[in-house]
C-alpha cells in the first residue's frame, strides 16, 4: 500500500513502507507544466506507484524523471516511466548520464552539470553534483529553487514507518539507523572522505525550507542547519577512527 501526502506546495511524497525490512521507499511527484518524478522507484514497486501517480495527475504527462545515483530504488523502474510517458526523459549528472544511462535507458538522458538550471515551468531545479554522497561516483540532488525543496536522496535515512514530514530532530533518527547498517551486510551505506564537509556546507548555503528524503520523514524547518549537523553524523559514524 502506499500513502500520498504534500510535503510542500505541489510536491507529493509517495511513500511505500516494507515491514520486513522497516524501512520506506519514498518518490516525489512535483506538479508543474512539466511534471517530475523524483525517484522512479524499485521495478516490483512499479505497479503500485503507477497507481499512486494516476491519483495526483495522467502518468503520461510526466516529463522529467530525476534520481541522485544508479540505483535499484532511484532508477530501478526508468524504462516503466518512460514508456508510460512518452515525451519523458531521465535527469542526472553527466557521470550519470554517460557511464549508465548510455547503456541503461531506452531514451537518451539530460546530462546535468553542477549548478545547471532545469525549468520546468514556473519551477527551476537546480542540479549540485555531489560525487560519492550519499554514495556513488555519480551521485547529486536537485534543489528546486521555487519553494526551496532539496531533493536529498538517501542523505538523513531513517528507518521506520515515520511520519510524512515533521519540523522535529531527524539526526538522532539518521544516526541510529546508520549505526545499526554497521552491524550488517550495509556497513559502509555511505563513505566519508575529505570533500564531504565541503559539499554539505554547500547544500547548507542554499538554505532549503524542506528536506525530501528518499527513505523516512522529510524535513521542514532549519535545514541549512541539520545538513551541517549532518557533517558531524556522518564523521562520527563513517570517519576514520
Amino acid at each position: 500500500m502506499y500513502q500520498i501526502n504534500e510535503i510542500a506546495p505541489d510536491v507529493y511524497r509517495i511513500s511505500v513502507f516494507v515491514p520486513e525490512i522497516q524501512l520506506q521507499f519514498n518518490h516525489f511527484l512535483i506538479k508543474d507544466d512539466e511534471p517530475l518524478l523524483y525517484h522512479a522507484g524499485l521495478k516490483l514497486m512499479f505497479p503500485l506507484l503507477l497507481d499512486a501517480v494516476k491519483t495526483l495527475i495522467d502518468p503520461a504527462q510526466i516529463r522529467w524523471v530525476g534520481f541522485s545515483h544508479f540505483e535499484v530504488d532511484e532508477c530501478g523502474a526508468l524504462n516503466e516511466w518512460l514508456q508510460t510517458a512518452p515525451n519523458a526523459k531521465a535527469v542526472c549528472s553527466e557521470a550519470g548520464a554517460l557511464v549508465n544511462m548510455t547503456d541503461y535507458a531506452i531514451r537518451p538522458a539530460l546530462a546535468m552539470k553542477s549548478n545547471e538550471m532545469l525549468q520546468t515551468g514556473k519551477r527551476r531545479y537546480r542540479f549540485i553534483r555531489t560525487p560519492h554522497l550519499p554514495h556513488g561516483w555519480d551521485a547529486g540532488v536537485m534543489f528546486e529553487e521555487t519553494d526551496k525543496t532539496l531533493l536529498c536522496s538517501d542523505l538523513f535515512h531513517q528507518n521506520g514507518n515515520l511520519v510524512a514530514i515533521t519540523d522535529k530532530d531527524i539526526l538522532d533518527a539518521h544516526k541510529t539507523s546508520l549505526l545499526n547498517y554497521e552491524k550488517g551486510p550495509l556497513m559502509d551505506y555511505t563513505p566519508y572522505n575529505h570533500k564531504t564537509k565541503e559539499m554539505l556546507y554547500q547544500l547548507s548555503e542554499l538554505a532549503p525550507k524542506t528536506l525530501a528524503t528518499m527513505h523516512g520523514s522529510s524535513f521542514h524547518g532549519d535545514c541549512a542547519k541539520a545538513l551541517k549537523e549532518l557533517d558531524g553524523v556522518m564523521k562520527d559514524v563513517w570517519g576514520e577512527k
